[in-house]
This record gives C-alpha cells, structure tokens and sequence, in this order.
C-alpha cells in the first residue's frame, strides 16, 4: 500500500470518537470497516469466516449485529450456562425468561413475541422465538455486549431499517484502482501458504463477498492479506462456481 493510500485509510479520530459515542460506522471507509470487523471479532475471540456479525443501517446509523454464529460461539468460548426460568403468556405475549451463568456471575433476560390470533406451527414457531431470543439476549448481556441480536433485527418496524451498505467485505465501486496481477499473485501466494488450495481459496473470497481478485481495489489488498493471515479455516469448496482468472 502506498503512503497516498495508507493515508487515505488512516481512521480519523474524529471518526473513532463517532464510532465509540455512537455506534456509528457510516463514516468509515470499507476497507476501515473490514479492519474494525476484524477487531472486534479478534478481541472477543470469534473466528469472522463464521461472520458472527453483520452490518445494519438503522435509524440512519450504521452498526453491526449479533448473529446466531456469534452467541453460539461465545458460549462455548466462555463455557456460559444457560436455563430458562419461566415461560408465560403476558397481555397476549409469550415471554421466556433465560438465566445466564458465567463463573459466579448471573444474569437474566426476557424474549418476548405476540401470539395473538397464532394457531398450530405458527403458534409453535412464536413460542420457539421466543426461548431463542431469551437465550441469545442473556448471553450477550453476561458477556458484555450491548448489541441487537438477529432475532430482534427481524422484529425492527421495516421503516426503520435501511438495506445493509456492507457486509464483511464491499462489493469495490468503479473507479478505485484495482490490483495488479503481481498483487493476484501475492494474494494467491498467502494462501498457499496457509495451505489452502485454489478451490479453497476460491471459496474463501466467496464467503467474504469477493466475487473474484480481478475485483479487488489496491486500498483494500493489505486488509484482506490479513484476514488471510488471521483466518484459522478455509471453507470446503462450492463446486458450483467457475474457476476465477489464472
């Protein structure tokens, strides 16, 4: 990467302090938002090729989300017990109240979802929501995450929301200089090196939301070499697709 392009991507503290006031991540540049991703995966020890997380834009503020993945693995990680405590059927509500254990901590959330006019499986299938939402809550709540999970992503009034503007890596805009086929070939080399193969590798770019490394923008090469680095996987390959450019 350049100085130019360095000092492009170079996060503004201005920005930061927005980041960390607010929960806002609509000012950074995609490649700032790849390397804030991975960091915050890295810090809770969550591996991003799962993609714990996603991005939302609500209320015209751009922020990520819990994802089943994420709780899953947080669970595991931090050997977190969880028991339900209580079900009952509030004004109409059926609420769930999840007990979460973490050493001599506890901690306690509701799922709640309406039932009113549900019959049989939809009945069913808002009663099983509503022990997934207590459970995925309480256990962000013991291990310190203040965040929305993705059951109550899809209980947002649909006003609110906004189409997501990223995922784990952006689709590049026209424009930004693309890499160079020596830098293909530095891209290829990293993963060797991982010991991945080509479908492998493929399939990786695949998950991140990288069609093909003919599409990838010099600004975002260094990010991406190390998420290479950092992954701990390879995906098993999708026979579906068509070999990328040699």
């Amino acid at each position: 990467m350049t100085t130019a392009l360095a000092t492009q991507d170079a996060i503004d503290p201005a920005v930061i302090a927005q980041v960390i006031l607010h929960g806002d991540l609509k000012q950074l540049t995609p490649t700032q938002k790849v390397s804030y991703y991975n960091g915050v995966c890295k810090s809770l020890g969550l591996n991003p090729l799962t993609k714990p997380f996603q991005y939302l834009t609500l209320s015209g503020k751009e922020l990520l989300y819990a994802s089943r993945d994420a709780t899953d693995q947080l669970r595991k990680l931090h050997a977190v017990s969880v028991q339900i405590t209580a079900r009952e059927v509030v004004e109409d509500c059926y609420v769930v109240t999840a007990r979460a254990q973490l050493g001599d901590r506890h901690d306690e959330s509701i799922g709640a979802v309406p039932m009113a006019g549900l019959k049989g499986e939809a009945r069913a299938n808002a009663m099983m929501k509503a022990e997934t939402k207590a459970k995925r809550r309480v256990t962000l709540a013991i291990c310190g995450l203040g965040m929305l999970d993705e059951t109550e992503v899809g209980s947002l009034p649909a006003e609110e929301l906004e189409p997501p503007a990223l995922t784990v890596v952006p689709d590049y805009p026209t424009g930004r200089p693309l890499i160079t086929e020596g830098q293909r070939r530095k891209l290829f080399a990293a993963a060797a090196a991982k010991g991945w193969d080509r479908e492998q590798f493929r399939s990786w770019l695949a998950s991140q939301g990288i069609e093909s490394t003919t599409k990838i923008a010099q600004a975002d090469l260094d990010a991406i070499l190390q998420m290479i680095k950092d992954a701990h996987a390879a995906p098993p390959p999708d026979e579906s697709d068509a070999e990328p450019p040699a």
